[in-house]
């Protein structure tokens, strides 16, 4: 018995396609990477500073785009305020005290707290502030860390009388590798109201 070969018609355009895609797949060299995790884009606001100027027995610039509120926690004190940061979730605790022969405890407190943050900082870096002219000594502690609560804390005193300690706090879980630009840009209106700062008694 005599075999035939049976032929099958070619699909021109399919076959065109498939030697293109094997063309295609063939000059991509290039490995395939994932991106790194990155974070938001934060756009800041322009600095501008304005005084608050009160009854209290201080005074100091802060930034227009913060604003001034009591302190209205149970154990708050005369002249205690908070500095917010609506658009960042951010607040600075200003705590004042008068002076009476207990100033060493307040600074000592103010270590204490600044302390507590060890566990989950890396580096504690204290800075000395002196102004003369102003009576207004004091001491910042740069806090760093993913995890640390609190970056910055700061106390301001003028030997003799009067006595003020501030904390900056985030409302949020603390991941200050992508606050950082945050941190720093509320840091340097921090900066600002320590050398802003004057005492009134």
């Amino acid at each position: 018995m005599k075999k035939t070969c049976r032929s099958f018609p070619i699909n021109t355009p399919i076959i065109l396609l498939l030697i293109f895609n094997i063309v295609v797949l063939a000059s991509c060299d290039e490995n395939y990477y994932p991106k790194p995790k990155g974070y938001l884009r934060i756009d800041l606001p322009k600095k501008e500073y304005v005084r608050f100027d009160t009854t209290f027995p201080y005074s100091f610039e802060y930034p227009v785009y913060a604003k001034i509120t009591p302190d209205k926690n149970e154990d708050a004190e005369p002249y205690w305020i908070n500095m917010e940061f609506p658009r960042f979730k951010g607040r600075v605790y200003l705590s004042y005290k008068k002076v009476d022969n207990d100033l060493n405890r307040f600074i000592e407190d103010s270590r204490k707290l600044a302390m507590k943050h060890i566990p989950k900082a890396s580096a504690i870096e204290q800075k000395t502030y002196i102004n003369t002219d102003a009576k207004v000594y004091g001491l910042t502690y740069i806090i760093s860390g993913p995890d640390a609560a609190s970056p910055f804390q700061f106390y301001l005193t003028d030997s003799t009388s009067n006595f003020l300690r501030g904390a900056l706090y985030f409302n949020t879980v603390p991941n200050n590798d992508s606050l950082a630009p945050v941190i720093n840009f509320i840091e340097e209106d921090i900066q600002h109201l320590i050398e802003s700062f004057r005492w009134k008694k």
